[in-house]
């Protein structure tokens, strides 16, 4: 039986926290790192990508603009939100469409992917589509990808809380605005692809393991991260190279049936472990 807990509350996991409860990189030997926390979220009002009618991206982009217009006036997020939509007051040029996807910040072309297409998920290619960045640039909303919402917050830093609380407090918010979620009671947050059901996170960060990926090859990485509960990705995400001094991108890789606050903590103890492995190596 799947009864799947939603809970971002890191006062529940205070075991599993260093004293004070602050996930700080630096205790684990890193400096200044890339930190990134991820869900993926639909609106309850919505079918879900694969089912959507163009007229029904378009009102659920129209619907987005109003949440994105409070968040651009208030001063904690600011920034602009930029369309695909043919005709759209926000629409971009293509070549500025590019250089976002070559800059990390919005997403490729849908169209382009036949697993997204055959499954309904890239019609109507671009309506519909756009990215919401804030003024800093580490908050990120995807409108219209693999979900209605893909919510980013990242930053290069040391302390993880900082990405895990802003995030917290960025769909409370976009929530309040837009209507609820879509989410079961068993099954937590409901999601186009089966693995993000549950929690809807990704929480990940890039670290040098030069001794685990020798050679280039992440296969003892992985050998290593699994057992840990870990998934081991090339800097750019799935299927793509490990850098070239051994930086990775390491991330739980359960989503369902483990609390948002567990992820959190998963994420940094086994970022202790794996560098334990490393020295070992």
């Amino acid at each position: 039986e799947v009864k799947h807990i939603t809970n971002w509350d890191l006062n529940t996991v205070a075991d599993r926290l260093p004293a004070g409860g602050k996930l700080d990189l630096t205790e684990l030997g890193l400096g200044v790192t890339s930190m990134r926390v991820r869900v993926g979220r639909n609106l309850a009002a919505y079918p879900l990508p694969g089912a959507m009618t163009k007229q029904d991206r378009l009102d659920m982009e129209a619907d987005m603009v109003k949440v994105f217009k409070e968040l651009i006036e208030d001063p904690a997020y600011g920034g602009n939100y930029y369309s695909l939509t043919p005709g759209s007051p926000y629409e971009v040029s293509e070549k500025f469409y590019q250089y976002l996807v070559k800059s990390h910040i919005m997403f490729k072309d849908m169209a382009a992917d036949c697993y997204l297409a055959s499954a309904g998920i890239a019609s109507d290619w671009p309506y519909g589509r756009g990215c919401y960045v804030s003024a800093d640039k580490q908050f990120i909303v995807w409108v219209g990808e693999e979900d209605h919402l893909r919510i980013m917050c990242m930053k290069k830093g040391t302390v993880l809380n900082e990405v895990f609380d802003r995030l917290k407090n960025a769909c409370d918010v976009m929530e309040k605005i837009s209507g609820k979620f879509a989410h079961s009671k068993d099954y937590g947050y409901v999601t186009s692809c089966p693995t993000n059901l549950g929690t809807g996170m990704r929480a990940s960060v890039h670290i040098k393991i030069p001794k685990l990926t020798a050679g280039g090859s992440d296969k003892k990485a992985k050998a290593v991260a699994k057992p840990l509960g870990l998934s081991v990705r090339g800097m750019g995400g799935e299927h793509t190279p490990i850098g070239a001094d051994g930086t990775v991108d390491i991330s739980p890789s359960a989503r369902l049936q483990i609390q948002e606050a567990e992820i959190i903590c998963a994420l940094y103890e086994g970022i202790k472990n794996l560098m334990e492995e490393e020295k070992k190596a």
